[in-house]
């Protein structure tokens, strides 16, 4: 089984501080980037994530302080990246809630301007669950009758979700091999940021999906509330998620003075 591809994709996955996409930091990163006509290239990092990784942390990935000390930062890493993935879709194991929402952050912390206007994302973890509902290691072993070994280090982790998302092409012939398509069937609900803090209601009218004013239109609230727009930004929200009130909001700004 051969993906059906229109531009390259890159599976990836990251280890991590923790899991606060605000907060946690990166400290390594495996990209297998797989190209419309069957060739592969792949790159793993260790990353210095200029911040204590703490002890329960180190016992489920096995990367310690000592590890990375020596380690780029991302920020210095950031420009190699984002040169393997900006050309391309991207896909992982639990993806859109996690490792696309964390990297991104890093990204626009290292001031490299990333966004997904012209990439779609693949959760293989969602058609897995969708269709069988396991873990990563399980995955596996179901789908492609091995046993992982090095759960949790970045590489195994990344290789393993590109052999399981082939198999499950092989296994559900009502799957579309078909990057967007693929995309389309995972993703759980439409949101313009990451984080899912901004949503779209039934006219496509970008939304609030937490907090007071869930549910409430952006514009509607920025009208009678124009302080809420202000605590967003100074509050511990992800970047992202602040760079796209932002535009929400010039857009609105520039739409009133043509």
């Amino acid at each position: 089984m051969q993906l059906k591809l229109t531009k390259p994709i890159c599976f990836f996955d990251l280890e991590t501080t923790g899991v606060n996409v605000a907060k946690d930091r990166i400290v390594e990163i495996s990209i297998l980037k797989v190209f419309p006509n069957g060739n592969k290239e792949s790159k793993t990092w260790l990353v210095n994530p200029e911040m204590e990784i703490p002890a329960e942390v180190i016992a489920v990935h096995g990367i310690s302080n000592e590890k990375v000390a020596n380690e780029p930062t991302f920020k210095q890493l950031s420009k190699e990246v984002y040169k393997m993935i900006k050309d391309s879709d991207l896909a992982g194991f639990n993806s859109d809630r996690f490792d696309i929402p964390l990297l991104a952050e890093e990204m626009l912390r290292a001031e490299v301007d990333f966004d997904m206007k012209h990439m779609v994302s693949v959760d293989v973890q969602t058609i897995f669950h969708k269709m069988e509902k396991r873990t990563l290691g399980a995955a596996y072993k179901f789908y492609c009758d091995k046993d992982l070994d090095g759960a949790h280090s970045a590489e195994a982790d990344t290789l393993a979700t590109y052999e399981v998302l082939l198999s499950q092409l092989e296994r559900y012939p009502e799957l579309d091999n078909n990057v967007k398509k693929l995309s389309e069937f995972t993703t759980r609900k439409q949101s313009l940021d990451f984080a899912g803090f901004i949503g779209v209601n039934k006219d496509k009218e970008p939304i609030f999906a937490f907090g007071k004013h869930k549910g409430k239109t952006v514009e509607d609230v920025m009208e009678k509330e124009p302080g809420y727009f202000g605590w967003i930004l100074n509050a511990d929200f992800p970047l992202y998620t602040k760079k796209v009130l932002t535009q929400l909001k010039l857009s609105k700004f520039n739409n009133k003075l043509s």
